[in-house]
């Protein structure tokens, strides 16, 4: 089964496309145990109404060692759930460094899709096609601001910057053993029927509703088939506090459904 059709039944089974971020804030957590608890408490939550997990390497990695032995403790406790998990970790490096990342996160941690950066070209997408099962989203326009000063660049011929990203999507198959396949991260903040439909139809991470202001209303109408997830991180994980993270994430995953 392809990492496309492991996310489409689990949408299915759930009626949901909504995907959980485990974004801890450090500074709101008195030790790691503290941290780890709260994201344990988290995935357990809202598991019921997830399409998938997000967990964000840097906030463990900012733990150090221990903060390594935590993410893969989660990543563990997620798989259990049958939840699919995507990675966020932006790796972008040459191709023997790539091979290191993806035998860690695929062999190691079994995460089904991890988030990479392209810009050092397809070589070093290439080695995370080599699993069977596994998927990649490569950064095709983000949803922060400095998305204009390169994702979103205007060239000669009138294409833009992610539409290159987007052209690397059609070449996961031509890849030599390749296995894996290959989705794009679309900011919900930066989305518009313009770029859009200069996107393949190939499965979209979609970040940045709820705290970073993304409007559901530019997603309505778009006629795509692929199996996409809207993540929300910390308006399930922080914000609200009378909700349980149960509740805030059956409200999310109900508002997204809305929109079909």
């Amino acid at each position: 089964m392809t990492y496309p059709e492991i996310l489409q039944k689990r949408m299915e089974k759930t009626g949901s496309a909504l995907c959980v971020g485990i974004d801890p804030r450090l500074d709101l957590h008195d030790s790691p145990a503290g941290i780890q608890a709260f994201c344990e408490k988290v995935i357990d939550e809202t598991a019921e109404y997830a399409a998938a997990f997000k967990p964000n390497i840097a906030y463990f990695e900012a733990l150090g060692v221990t903060g390594y032995e935590m993410v893969g403790t989660l990543i563990a406790r997620m798989k259990t759930t049958g939840v699919p998990v995507i990675l966020d970790a932006k790796r972008g490096d040459i191709g023997t460094t790539q091979e290191h990342y993806a035998k860690g996160y695929f062999e190691n941690w079994d995460v089904d899709a991890v988030t990479l950066s392209p810009y050092m070209g397809f070589d070093s997408v290439e080695p995370f096609l080599q699993y069977p099962g596994k998927g990649v989203y490569l950064l095709g326009v983000t949803s922060n601001p400095g998305a204009v000063d390169l994702e979103m660049h205007e060239l000669a011929n009138g294409r833009r910057v992610f539409e290159l990203v987007g052209d690397m999507t059609g070449r996961a198959a031509s890849t030599p053993s390749g296995e894996g396949s290959i989705g794009l991260v679309l900011g919900l903040t930066n989305i518009s029927a313009d770029v859009l439909a200069r996107l393949p139809d190939v499965p979209l991470l979609i970040p940045g509703l709820g705290a970073q202001g993304g409007d559901l209303e530019t997603l309505r109408g778009a006629a795509r088939t692929a199996p996409s997830v809207i993540n929300v991180s910390r308006g399930i994980l922080y914000a609200d506090e009378h909700l349980s993270f149960s509740e805030k994430a059956k409200d999310y995953a109900n508002r997204i459904a809305s929109l079909s």
